[in-house]
């Protein structure tokens, strides 16, 4: 097999792991048996990625993030500094729980801001904006912008990551390129 991506000499990358052309693996960062890596994806330092995790092309994991058994990144997704997922609802040291990891699906294009926390079994949609510090507890719909503790969605973003304004037709503009967005039914779609 013919390594066709970077890897600091201080990250640890396991035996049996996929790693995607192009994809960089900062200091002190462990890949793990069994995770699948998209190309060009991009690890800060102190990153772990468990087991199973599948990750999809272009993802920047930035410093001090760890991506545990159950979660599914699509291509473009961003994961904040030390922003965490967790894998299970009621974690005891004295009790496996192994087979009770719940799983967590992050959409394409996907922003997780620093220090957010995305507790296990719920999805994130597709272009969706969780703001730094955050504490996710339920789903989040496509295109949504979500802070606090717990989170709750105060609006829409772009694609390109600007904050959406509906007028009373339920249209948007995109200042960032100018596509157009429209709100229904409580559901945000990109022309």
């Amino acid at each position: 097999m013919v390594k066709d991506f970077f890897a600091h000499e201080t990250a640890v990358i396991d035996q049996g792991c996929e790693i995607g052309s192009g994809s960089k693996i900062w200091h002190f960062s462990h890949i793990m048996t069994g995770c699948k890596i998209g190309e060009n994806c991009n690890f800060g330092q102190n990153v772990v990625v468990s087991p199973g995790v599948v990750l999809g092309n272009n993802v920047k994991v930035q410093n001090n993030v760890s991506i545990y058994t159950g979660v599914t990144c699509a291509d473009d997704v961003f994961l904040g500094p030390s922003m965490v997922f967790t894998n299970v609802i009621n974690p005891r040291s004295a009790v496996n729980r192994k087979s009770e990891y719940a799983k967590t699906q992050v959409g394409k294009g996907a922003t997780i801001g620093a220090n957010a926390t995305i507790v296990c079994g719920h999805n994130i949609g597709k272009y969706a904006f969780i703001g730094a510090g955050a504490v996710v507890t339920k789903s989040i719909p496509d295109y949504a912008l979500v802070v606090g503790n717990p989170a709750r969605q105060i609006g829409w973003m772009s694609e390109m990551g600007y904050k959406l304004q509906f007028d009373e037709d339920g249209v948007a503009v995109c200042e960032g390129d100018g596509s157009q967005y429209f709100l229904i039914d409580g559901k945000c779609f990109k022309r």
